[in-house]
């Protein structure tokens, strides 16, 4: 398979720009003061679902030929992706079904359900979902869309680093989160293409570390039992998305459960903006001291702000 370029990544930021958020980039002295940078967040968690998700999934969503798009698009999340394809499939006016365990949150249900999308619950199994998802492939024709390992997806999710560089400039780093990889890989075609003198960094779970150990080892290590607050770093890199992050991508780093945690607070309370816990983790690797910033231009990439509020975990720092 031929890996995308940037010039793929151009093309998808072209065919979704009506349909997304050019999102905001903020910044905070206190947080520039802390840490000896300055700091430029993407703010994607004023993305539409709340997620970069929905650049990569409207993407795909548009890229289907006709013939296909009308038997409507299928995957099984419990997560952003879920939300983003149900909402990209409404807006081409076309069928989502999405299969997501039982165990999903209700909040994370009732959005999917309120793009419309069609739900089938399954047993909290990957065994599970992957069958379901084939029966409903086999009822209704539907195409997958894989949330990460699947080059439409991974050009819209390069898109946010793009608008980053052209509205901000040059940067001496862009650091994201690292799950299955989709932002990393498209985040790291773009930075390598138009912020070549930079690095592109991604920081992962010290609990949910398989991008860290297969990128250090060259080579595919699947995570088992993964254990973090992240919950949307929790899957293991796609093989498409390992193939692009060993040639473009400049270094992986981890991070603890408590830096996560502090770097999510630290984000809600100096710049008053909700963010997911996953969104908090390149900020924690710069406050845990794994990337030097030090009088260095960072752009880094906020991937969401879907958390449950009745779960907050900032008790856990007391």
């Amino acid at each position: 398979m031929k890996l995308p370029e940037f010039v793929d990544i151009e093309k998808a930021h072209e065919r979704i720009g009506k349909f997304v958020h050019r999102t905001p980039v903020m910044t905070s002295t206190a947080i520039n003061q802390l840490t000896g940078s300055d700091i430029f967040f993407k703010c994607e968690n004023f993305q539409k679902v709340g997620a970069f998700k929905f650049r990569g999934a409207t993407n795909a969503v548009l890229c289907l030929e006709e013939n296909l798009a009308s038997n409507g698009v299928c995957t099984h999340s419990s997560g952003n992706h879920a939300a983003a394809l149900a909402l990209a499939a409404k807006q081409k006016g076309i069928p989502a079904y999405i299969v997501m365990p039982e165990s999903a949150p209700e909040i994370k249900k009732k959005a999917v359900e309120g793009y419309g999308a069609q739900i089938t619950f399954c047993k909290p199994t990957l065994a599970s979902r992957e069958s379901t998802l084939k029966e409903v492939v086999a009822k209704t024709g539907a195409t997958e869309i894989h949330p990460y390992n699947n080059v439409e997806v991974i050009c819209g999710q390069g898109t946010s680093a793009k608008e980053l560089v052209e509205d901000y400039g040059s940067f001496d780093l862009i650091l994201c989160p690292i799950g299955g990889g989709g932002l990393l890989s498209g985040t790291s075609i773009t930075g390598k293409a138009i912020n070549p003198k930079g690095k592109v960094i991604a920081a992962e779970p010290e609990g949910a570390d398989d991008a860290y150990r297969s990128f250090h080892a060259n080579k595919l290590i699947p995570s088992v039992d993964p254990k973090t607050i992240a919950d949307g770093l929790l899957t293991s890199v796609g093989e498409i998305n390992f193939r692009i992050i060993q040639r473009k991508t400049d270094e992986i780093v981890t991070v603890s459960e408590r830096g996560i945690v502090r770097a999510m607070r630290l984000v809600w309370e100096r710049m008053k903006i909700i963010i997911e816990p996953s969104s908090a983790v390149p900020l924690a690797a710069i406050l845990e001291n794994k990337v030097n910033v030090s009088g260095k231009r960072v752009g880094i990439i906020l991937s969401g702000g879907n958390v449950d509020l009745g779960k907050l975990p900032f008790e856990e720092l007391i």
